[in-house]
């Protein structure tokens, strides 16, 4: 319990310093537009461009759909059993600059999803790398800077989401 309880002080030491720095303002009006990207509407038109083109054989739309189908319950199955508050919960005089669209905060589904997507991607377009992992991270950085998640919720986010990725590309690959 010592160690929970450290690391809750130290998520929201962290929490409170990027949300107190100096150029907040400008970060908030960066984020927004960041944090829609990964809003799902993206993941959503690249399935039906591939689904749409490739057909339903493609390998990338297979690991989507099964990298997806793993994700989500697990994420669901965590997001519901830790029920961890979300800052605006958590914190006395905080408010958040969005409304989140549910009630808890650990993990990020928008880490998961972004960091499952960059892995995938990047294992079919190698040369993506660095621009989809730099993105993904921008997603987990954004939902900080928006006030509704803590910095360990989207390190697991992204933990989940390149795990999910990656038992996809090992169960489609064999």
């Amino acid at each position: 319990m010592k160690l929970i309880n450290s690391i809750h002080q130290f998520d929201v030491f962290m929490f409170t310093w990027l949300n107190n720095v100096s150029i907040h303002t400008t970060l908030v009006r960066i984020c927004r537009y960041l944090s829609k990207t990964g809003d799902g509407l993206l993941y959503i038109l690249l399935a039906g461009w591939l689904f749409w083109f490739q057909g339903g054989n493609d390998p990338l739309l297979q690991n989507m759909l099964l990298a997806f189908a793993i994700e989500r319950p697990v994420y669901f199955i965590l997001k519901n059993g830790f029920k961890r508050h979300r800052p605006q919960q958590a914190l006395p005089d905080f408010r958040s600059v969005i409304t989140p669209s549910d009630q808890f905060s650990f993990p990020s589904g928008h880490t998961s999803a972004a960091c499952l997507m960059a892995t995938l991607l990047s294992f079919y377009f190698p040369y993506l790398l660095i621009a989809l992992f730099i993105w993904a991270a921008l997603i987990g950085f954004s939902r900080v800077i928006l006030g509704v998640h803590f910095p360990t919720d989207t390190l697991m986010g992204a933990a989940l989401g390149v795990c999910s990725a990656i038992y996809s590309l090992n169960i489609n690959l064999l």
